[in-house]
């Protein structure tokens, strides 16, 4: 379950900052390269977590899930829209304003120009 909600957490996030960037600026902010990259790393990080987490004896007898129930809970479903609510907040900060505070121009008062991509 740590598997899924992983994966389905950054493929969440990359969806949306590829549709949101590229409704906004015309142009997306991840190249189709730059997505097959993250999804390597993530994929990868995913599976090495996934392999090294030790088998519990809980786990080994727990029964197995049915088919009629769902594959991702409402625990689960809480995880993924609060992490992913939290990493497009991170991300949408600095590609829409982080460009400025880089450039020194914060505040109204100083007008920064859209994204710069």
């Amino acid at each position: 379950s740590k598997f899924l909600q992983f994966q389905l957490t950054v493929n969440v996030v990359a969806v949306a900052v590829a549709f949101t960037g590229a409704c906004v600026t015309q142009d997306s902010p991840l190249k189709a390269v730059q997505m097959l990259w993250v999804n390597l790393i993530m994929d990868t990080l995913a599976s090495l977590a996934l392999a090294t987490e030790p088998p519990t004896e809980a786990l080994l007898l727990r029964r197995p899930y049915g088919r009629s129930q769902p594959l991702v809970s409402r625990t689960m479903l809480k995880n993924i829209v609060g992490h992913a609510a939290y990493q497009l907040a991170v991300i949408f900060t600095l590609l829409f304003v982080g460009g400025c505070a880089a450039a020194g121009r914060e505040g109204p008062a100083a007008p920064c120009p859209g994204p710069q991509l």
